[in-house]
């Protein structure tokens, strides 16, 4: 399977939120590949806006399930978010279940205006009624399949296709 150029997917998200970001928003990368994708399009941005990163994994309904993982750090969100556009950063769409978590992580600290939901794909396998806002692609994978984004060797990023033997 020929995997989507993830450089090019994150200059096309890039623009997309020039397109709608002003000074009432926040950009807040879901950990890990949002808030790669956060630093990579900062600098150019046409906006200077706050900006944080939000750790779901207390907050997942599968928590149980999954524990923590040990890249995760704290989630940092040093702005006011009481009614303000927050522009939410997800590298890959599955579920639902992350973007869920993250909105109640996000109400923890304040009532925004609104919450749009940025993403590079979507795996078109929603299971809650949530969906992305700004996708820039959508593609099919086996439920066994797990798209990650990575920094290669030559500091570019990329997709890797994993399989999980569940």
């Amino acid at each position: 399977m020929n995997l989507p150029n993830a450089e090019n997917l994150i200059e096309s998200l890039k623009n997309k939120i020039n397109e709608v970001i002003d000074d009432n928003t926040v950009l807040i990368g879901v950990q890990r590949g949002g808030e790669l994708i956060l630093q990579k399009i900062l600098p150019g941005l046409r906006n200077t806006v706050a900006t944080g990163s939000i750790d779901t994994s207390f907050y997942r309904d599968d928590f149980s399930s999954r524990g923590l993982k040990i890249k995760n750090k704290p989630s940092k969100i040093d702005t006011e978010i009481n009614g303000k556009h927050i522009i939410l950063i997800d590298d890959v769409f599955s579920s639902g279940r992350t973007v869920r978590a993250a909105m109640n992580e996000i109400f923890d600290y304040g009532r925004p205006d609104k919450i749009t939901l940025a993403v590079l794909i979507d795996r078109n396998e929603q299971e809650l009624p949530i969906a992305p806002q700004i996708c820039i692609e959508k593609i099919s994978l086996n439920k066994d399949q797990n798209l990650e984004l990575i920094l290669d060797e030559n500091k570019k990023f990329a997709f890797q296709l994993k399989e999980s033997h569940v």
